[in-house]
């Protein structure tokens, strides 16, 4: 009965109920369809920065982080690559490295870089690199002089393919050494500054150069389960030695963990601010329609229905409403992310502040299934809490106050 009534009565007024869902399925919409760009610009830069030489856990002797310089290598690197063997699950991916801060210069130009030996095989399965080299080609294990660059530090250069170019550093002599490279590969990258940052070599070739032997300077390492970081961060603390340290990506990207944490409180709040616009609408729709209908809400009464029965039955108006305006929203909203989900929205013509917020040049959506049911439920449960006042009200007039009512 709740649901006949229901639903013959939101559509007494069709122009009145069009219109409050409207407003339900256009806030339903924003929250799904603006709640997936910023999910997808946020994704993107968690990914952006895990494959920027980051990875998901690293490991590094104490105090490299505090101060990277050469003196604060591992110098004995088997003690780590026994530790992870032993640990890491199934299907992990790990590479060690080489990383100081060195000068390039060619006979026009000079900057400062970093300066990152490899191992060519292991770190294109972890970072960035493995894919980006669009010119020339990329790392091979017994390349002593060969170095790949980013295509912004080759044009400011003013170099090309097949030119040298030097790169100058303290070795552990606390000495400056130098060496000649020659330009086998250029990489690309969303961002700019990544080309302008990173020169790679071998690790032999850096090892050599800096005269470290066989000491390297940090460990990144990738998981198959994202959710496992934590878990497989505390074994590895607890199995290395006190001299080495194990960080988190969370930890190595502080900036990024916070748009993470005001992200995911500011997605809460536009949800609230969303409905509380919408919920104004939903109350004042109801009350009208309350209104409209005293003299039949007297005759409920006179006829033995309960106050409670009434509540129940406007509140079964609200739920049609809910639920019609909340199908087509979430309809649309997955319709307009489909729509974008191939070509993104491309924001070059902003390249420069976006890659100072450390935000791709095109932005993908993304949806997140929890994201997803946060907006539906904050209308669903809502709406129908603010549903309660009108839908009391309808219970408080007595046959009396229906009579009288013209």
């Amino acid at each position: 009965m709740y649901f006949q009534l229901g639903w013959r009565n939101i559509w007494r007024n069709p122009r009145r109920t069009t219109v409050i869902l409207l407003a339900i399925i256009i806030g339903v919409w924003s929250m799904i369809f603006l709640g997936a760009l910023m999910r997808g610009m946020i994704e993107d830069m968690v990914e952006n920065g895990i494959s920027t030489m980051t990875g998901e856990i690293q490991v590094h002797h104490k105090g490299y982080r505090d101060d990277p310089v050469i003196e604060n290598s591992m110098p004995d690197p088997k003690v780590v690559e026994t530790t992870l063997n032993n640990i890491l699950p199934t299907g992990s991916l790990w590479t060690a490295r080489v990383r100081v801060n060195a000068i390039a210069s060619n006979a026009r130009h000079s900057m400062a870089v970093t300066l990152v030996g490899i191992d060519p095989v292991r770190e294109a399965k972890v970072s960035f690199i493995g894919e980006a080299v669009n010119k020339g080609r990329f790392l091979k294990s017994d390349d002593k002089f060969g170095i790949i660059v980013g295509k912004a530090l080759l044009e400011k250069f003013e170099t090309k393919l097949g030119h040298k170019i030097i790169l100058m550093s303290q070795d552990t002599n606390q000495e400056i050494a130098s060496r000649s490279f020659r330009i086998i590969g250029v990489f690309r990258t969303e961002m700019e500054s990544t080309e302008k940052q990173f020169a790679f070599v071998t690790i032999p070739a850096a090892q050599q150069m800096l005269k470290l032997k066989d000491a390297i300077s940090e460990v990144s390492i990738i998981l198959p389960e994202h959710k496992d970081v934590n878990k497989v961060t505390v074994s590895l603390r607890e199995a290395l030695p006190p001299a080495y340290e194990v960080q988190t990506w969370r930890e190595l990207l502080p900036i990024l963990n916070a748009y993470l944490e005001i992200f995911n409180g500011f997605s809460f709040l536009w949800y609230v601010v969303v409905f509380v616009a919408m919920g104004f609408g939903i109350v004042n729709t109801t009350l009208m329609a309350v209104f409209e209908r005293i003299r039949e809400f007297g005759l409920f009464k006179a006829l033995g229905m309960k106050p409670w029965w009434i509540i129940k039955e406007v509140l079964t108006e609200s739920f049609f409403l809910l639920v019609i305006g909340m199908a087509i929203g979430n309809i649309l909203g997955f319709l307009s992310v489909f729509a974008l989900s191939e070509n993104g929205i491309d924001l070059s013509s902003l390249a420069a502040g976006a890659e100072f917020a450390g935000i791709s040049r095109v932005i993908y959506p993304a949806i997140l299934s929890r994201d997803v049911v946060l907006a539906n439920l904050v209308v669903f449960v809502l709406g129908l809490l603010v549903s309660i006042y009108p839908a009391v009200k309808a219970a408080k007039f007595t046959p009396v106050e229906a009579l009288a009512h013209t």
